[in-house]
């Protein structure tokens, strides 16, 4: 199965709920992938939180075009 993010919501300064085509739904903290020209922007929690679904690639996108594959993010620990 090839998996998709269906649904994003922003829960913490570098957090998010995320659901997947799966049925797996968790909270994951993005801060430690954020690194690099691409995510620096999303180091300010404001721009963090401006992050939006992209149905048609089936993950999550920032305004600068950054992005994360869904399996990295399906790979993530659960945020406590």
């Amino acid at each position: 199965m090839i998996v998709h993010v269906t649904e994003v919501e922003v829960v913490g300064p570098h957090s998010l709920r995320l659901a997947f085509n799966d049925g797996l739904k968790k909270r994951v903290n993005l801060f430690p992938l954020l690194d690099g020209p691409v995510f620096l922007p999303l180091q300010d929690p404001e721009y963090f939180s401006s992050v939006r679904l992209d149905a048609e690639v089936g993950t999550v996108v920032w305004p600068n075009q950054a992005d994360i594959a869904p399996e990295t993010l399906h790979d993530l620990p659960e945020e406590k």
